[in-house]
């Protein structure tokens, strides 16, 4: 079967390596995939043998996402998202995909709502429908206005079969974050979580021993890093290691110049979840992706949820988490050297988590699902 999955990252990368993830288990099994990216490019994540389509790159102002901008920083005008929907309509047309999978909307990107209408409005009216499905993770931002959520099973009832949720039920539940009524409640699928295979520890050891200082792929994990630094001087017993993503080159050179001697800077690997295997600990925030790798590799977790603007998606999550064994929080206004080299030695002392019985085969699951409803279409 085809499948053409639509995901566009606006501040971090978390979207889009989920997407990823769901689009590498569609191409294990067999199925031809079309990866269409909206956000700005992402090197640090290889989309593999998977077909790509990239629109004109968008990105939000920060933590303001009500405003896009474009390729060179300024506002997106009409004309540049007149031509995202275009090459959209294209490729609905020429792939001509059996199974249409949007990540996030309608329950997000309503800055993007006219593009993602005017595709599901296409694929209405393509000869051979596609099966329609929304892919979320296990939190959502919970709607400001209840004619938001509205307006989000309005497109739900209107456009989709169903509602992939990435969790395990037994954990986190959508009614956590967003109203369910019991018309959306028919449209939902719980897959698992999303996730790849765990990984083994990494040949070469790096990471053992180490406390890996992490924030995602976007840019908003300056002071965290910073803060890490000041901690890594408080504590020079420890053997830290910052993995700095995003593209900010100045940012990784003055964290690099401010290392002390028992701190490396790197910027983000590849290899990442190898190296998590048998780290001391980890420092990150906590989106989705991140609290996946930490729940698979067991490794003691300081969580700083990213919680700028009205952001509570990963409040909500570390919130869950910290229930677990060798799991604590610490919120952004309370981040401080002295607190996170004291939390660290509480963490550490506790050492890493037994496994768990959550469920992280998502994405096969969802392949599953997905497939089952197309063959039902035939």
């Amino acid at each position: 079967m085809k499948v053409m999955i639509v995901v566009t990252h606006l501040l971090g990368t978390g979207h889009l390596s989920r997407a990823l993830t769901l689009g590498r288990a569609f191409d294990a099994a067999g199925h031809e995939v079309l990866m269409i990216s909206g956000g700005r490019p992402a090197p640090h994540l290889n989309a593999g043998p998977l077909g790509w389509l990239q629109l004109p790159p968008l990105a939000s102002d920060g933590v303001d996402f009500t405003r896009l901008l474009d390729d060179r920083g300024q506002e997106a005008d009409a004309s540049y998202l007149e031509a995202r929907m275009v090459a959209l309509r294209h490729a609905l047309t020429e792939f001509a995909p059996d199974i249409l999978i949007t990540e996030l909307f309608p329950f997000g990107r309503r800055s993007l709502s006219g593009e993602f209408l005017t595709l599901l409005e296409a694929a209405q009216d393509e000869r051979h429908r596609p099966v329609v499905l929304s892919s979320i993770r296990d939190i959502l931002a919970p709607p400001s206005k209840p004619a938001k959520a509205e307006r989000a099973e309005e497109i739900v009832t209107r456009y989709y079969d169903a509602v992939l949720v990435h969790s395990d039920p037994q954990a986190t539940r959508l009614e956590q974050s967003w109203p369910v009524s019991p018309a959306l409640a028919a449209k939902l699928r719980y897959t698992g979580y999303v996730a790849p295979p765990p990984q083994e520890p990494h040949p070469k050891g790096l990471g053992e021993g180490e406390v890996l200082v992490s924030a995602g792929g976007g840019a908003v994990g300056g002071p965290l890093y910073r803060t890490a630094l000041a901690a890594a001087a408080l504590r020079p017993d420890l053997r830290w290691r910052l993995l700095v993503g995003g593209n900010d080159p100045d940012l990784l050179s003055e964290l690099q110049a401010k290392a002390p001697a028992n701190a490396a800077v790197d910027p983000a690997r590849p290899d990442f979840r190898q190296m998590l295997t048998r780290a001391a600990a980890s420092v990150s925030m906590c989106g989705y992706n991140t609290a996946m790798d930490l729940l698979q590799a067991g490794t003691p977790a300081l969580l700083i949820p990213f919680d700028a603007g009205k952001e509570v998606e990963q409040s909500l999550r570390a919130t869950s988490l910290a229930a677990l064994p060798a799991i604590e929080v610490l919120r952004n206004a309370d981040l401080t050297a002295e607190a996170l080299a004291q939390a660290l030695t509480r963490l550490i002392a506790e050492g890493p988590r037994r496994d768990s019985a959550l469920k992280f085969d998502g994405a096969t699951q969802s392949v599953a699902i997905a497939t089952q409803m197309a063959k039902a279409r035939i």
